[in-house]
């Protein structure tokens, strides 16, 4: 029996990991998951997912964190070396699950690109709208968005309600709309190669996404 591998993650990324533990058959992985909302406050973020390896290192052997920068700008590293752990390579969930290259050139080819992930749209008027004031101040929209020409929603899931639920955000912020399915990306490729050695007895180590 494999020893039980504890992946700590962002809120928005739960779905994911859930479908990834289902379809790889990680019965030996816990999931413990920090709120999703500190992405409006990042600074937050490294003494959270501190707290939460401190609360659990002793139960657990390795440890895996699902998380980006996430907009700490390097604060989450910092913490990351003293609790002896690592992370996915990437700025935040949109470069890990489009893959550095194709986010690159997304960039590269429209700076002024608004992403959304299945969980921003299924969370669009709760971690959007209502945060920004929009659902009262429509008007603030040209504040917020007045640099942006385009919504990209990069989908996990092949769902023809969150399709349209992202078509209808893009309306919204009146931006124009491009969907690319990036499926899990490195969320899965990182999770599957860490998990795969570490159960096949290799060198011990604590990783953080």
């Amino acid at each position: 029996m494999p020893e039980p591998v504890l992946v700590i993650a962002c809120g928005a990324l739960a779905r994911e990991i859930t479908e990834l533990k289902r379809r790889y058959g990680w019965r030996h992985l816990r999931l413990k998951c920090v709120d999703a909302r500190l992405h409006n406050r990042p600074e937050k973020i490294p003494d959270a997912v501190r707290t939460v390896i401190r609360k659990h290192a002793a139960d657990f052997q390795h440890i895996y964190v699902a998380y980006a920068d996430c907009g700490t700008g390097g604060r989450l590293d910092a913490v990351l070396l003293e609790e002896g752990v690592e992370r996915l390579p990437g700025a935040h969930c949109y470069q890990s699950y489009a893959g550095a290259e194709r986010f690159a050139a997304l960039t590269d080819a429209e700076p002024g690109s608004f992403y959304l992930t299945d969980f921003l749209v299924r969370h669009f008027d709760r971690l959007v709208i209502r945060p920004l004031g929009l659902d009262e101040h429509p008007e603030l929209r040209d504040a917020y968005f007045g640099n942006y020409t385009r919504l990209v929603y990069l989908s996990q899931s092949r769902d023809p309600a969150l399709l349209d639920g992202a078509k209808q955000a893009a309306e919204r912020l009146s931006l124009d709309f491009e969907h690319i399915h990036s499926g899990f990306g490195a969320v899965e490729t990182e999770l599957v190669a860490r998990i795969s050695r570490w159960d096949g007895g290799q060198e011990d180590r604590r990783l953080l996404a």
